[in-house]
């Protein structure tokens, strides 16, 4: 299977002069088309310290100056694997528009009331979730894990707040390079590359496709 991408080239003149705000314009383009769906959707990539890799997509939940933001549970695979190797890659695949962002850089803990305000805008079922799932871990059945669900249910009915369990929380990414990655005919992709050069400037390159 193979298509031919038919799309506008990208140009560094045409770039923001920061990643951030780049990623803020495709994104906000990413929003407005009805083709993509969950446009915040972004493949997490992780590695053991001995460079076991592994991926899972999850929800980007904030974006700002300081980096990428997602949340879960610090016990899972991804949450134990950054803790040892904090080294991590996102990547968002827009495949309507031929476009892909990649991100590559190092992950810190949010604060625990960036956590905490977050978890209070979750819907009450997700928050009754965050609890009933010791992420990654092994279960005997799915009945094990919903009847865990209808105990936290009963415990916190729907007027009651649910506190915010200690083991989850956020990560964020603070970004050393960000690629935007846009589709052409015949695989001679627009590649340009963001590279952070000291605290606050970056310079843009271009890749061979």
């Amino acid at each position: 299977m193979r298509e031919q991408y038919r799309t506008k080239e990208l140009h560094v003149e045409d770039l923001a002069p920061d990643p951030i705000e780049q990623f803020a314009r495709w994104f906000e383009e990413a929003a407005e088309n009805p083709e993509i769906h969950e446009p915040n959707a972004m493949v997490v990539s992780t590695a053991t310290p001995d460079g076991r890799p592994s991926s899972r997509t999850v929800l980007l939940k904030h974006y700002d100056d300081g980096g990428f933001v997602f949340f879960t549970n610090y016990g899972s695979r991804k949450g134990g694997e950054l803790a040892a190797n904090p080294y991590v890659s996102l990547l968002f695949p827009w495949h309507p528009v031929a476009r892909q962002v990649i991100v590559t850089g190092t992950v810190v803990r949010t604060g625990r009331d960036e956590t905490v305000a977050y978890f209070r805008t979750r819907p009450h079922g997700s928050q009754l979730g965050a609890w009933a799932s010791a992420q990654s871990t092994v279960i005997d059945s799915r009945e094990e894990l919903l009847a865990r669900y209808e105990e936290l249910a009963a415990r916190y009915p729907e007027a009651e707040q649910v506190p915010v369990p200690p083991e989850w929380g956020g990560f964020r990414v603070v970004p050393e390079t960000v690629e935007f990655w846009q589709g052409h005919e015949n695989r001679l992709h627009d590649r340009l590359r963001y590279v952070r050069e000291g605290d606050s400037g970056w310079q843009v390159e271009r890749l061979s496709p």
